[in-house]
């Protein structure tokens, strides 16, 4: 894979068997903790709320005891949380009406992408609230000309030029520049509230609701049955985050006061995608087997890693990022396991038969990779 096709394919990374799954001691989230009361209540604002990650976060704030108003162009999911305050505004107009002369304990960012926009909601708050949590990635991270490939939160990270940043005004400029722009944007709520901004860095985000279908996929075509192809190396390392684990992790920060950089990455043991796929079919009772093909060989079919081929990442690309923080901070993981089978159950029910657009092997495209591969094993 050649540097440019390297950096292209990491920026689309925004972005994660054989032995038991219990044997690497992934802990059950703490959502199993949220009925218990916070023991101060906080007043949060969440910028979006309505995606993927907001619901999840939401949910958990609301069990815990907190109070929570959404701020959002009601254009995604507008009719979720019906019971709570939902204040309707647009960043990228600029329109922010709704928030002025208003007071919360915490902002919490998950819709931010241009640095304009973070900066504009942070100077808002700075002088009334107490934390800014602000929900960026680990695609931040510069890619290194040589050496390890592995990133603690002290790693450099991507660089923007000014005349490029005041160049992007809506969410769509940003996806160019994005791990760049999203670290801009750390820089940028920092600077308006120093010492109150908790940066968290997640990778992929899984579990129920995810409509990206960058995992949900191998849930899906396992419950399929049949021959499943399996891509490249068994022992590649995997590093994703079940959403619910995110979320109430975030809380936790917010009842903490935690603030600084954080990678939010899995997990508390290394997770290999042997242990993932073989999960994935431990998880229905569809018959079916695993076929392993070597990365060279997909690389030669022109099978693309990541997109088409979800989680698969070659071996030149394969980055890992370090969690010791998070987890010496509050974050812990339910078992993989679990995210499976919830992640299958919810899109077998909600999600429903609606084909895979933009990720994963088409069924016959699958079959004729397999097909190929044996005949080259003759």
């Amino acid at each position: 894979m050649t540097d440019s096709t390297r950096r292209s394919f990491l920026s689309g990374v925004a972005a994660a068997a054989a032995a038991p799954l219990a044997a690497h001691s992934l802990a059950a989230g703490v959502d199993r903790q949220r009925a218990i009361p916070a023991p101060k209540p906080l007043s949060l604002l969440v910028l979006g709320g309505t995606g993927f990650l907001g619901p999840h976060f939401v949910q958990s704030a609301l069990a815990r005891g907190h109070t929570v108003a959404l701020f959002h162009r009601g254009k995604t999911n507008g009719e979720l949380f019906p019971e709570l305050e939902h204040l309707k505004g647009d960043r990228e107009s600029g329109d922010l009406e709704a928030l002025k002369g208003r007071t919360f304990d915490a902002i919490i960012d998950n819709s931010g992408y241009v640095p304009a926009h973070v900066e504009a909601t942070a100077k808002l708050f700075a002088a009334t609230a107490q934390q800014y949590l602000f929900v960026s990635t680990v695609s931040v991270y510069e890619e290194p000309e040589s050496g390890p490939n592995s990133f603690d939160e002290n790693a450099a990270v991507g660089k923007v030029t000014d005349e490029q940043v005041v160049a992007v005004r809506t969410i769509r400029e940003s996806m160019p520049h994005y791990g760049a722009l999203k670290a801009r944007c750390e820089a940028a709520a920092e600077a308006a509230m120093p010492g109150k901004v908790a940066n968290v860095r997640p990778g992929l985000i899984v579990g129920p609701r995810d409509t990206s279908d960058r995992f949900t996929w191998w849930p899906v075509r396992a419950d399929r049955g049949g021959e499943m192809l399996a891509p490249g190396d068994r022992d590649a390392e995997v590093q994703m985050i079940d959403v619910r684990d995110l979320a109430d992790w975030m809380v936790h920060i917010l009842e903490k006061r935690l603030c600084g950089v954080f990678n939010a990455v899995g997990y508390s043991g290394p997770v290999t995608m042997e242990q993932v796929l073989q999960g994935c079919r431990n998880a229905t009772s569809t018959p079916g087997s695993l076929t392993w093909v070597d990365e060279e060989f997909l690389l030669e079919q022109q099978v693309g890693p990541w997109m088409e081929m979800p989680l698969w990442i070659p071996r030149d690309a394969r980055r890992r990022y370090e969690n010791e923080r998070a987890i010496q901070n509050g974050l812990t993981f339910r078992p993989l396991a679990d995210t499976i089978r919830d992640t299958l159950a919810w899109a077998k029910t909600e999600r429903g038969d609606r084909p895979f657009q933009r990720t994963g092997l088409k069924p016959e495209r699958e079959q004729e990779v397999l097909l190929a591969w044996k005949s080259k094993a003759k």
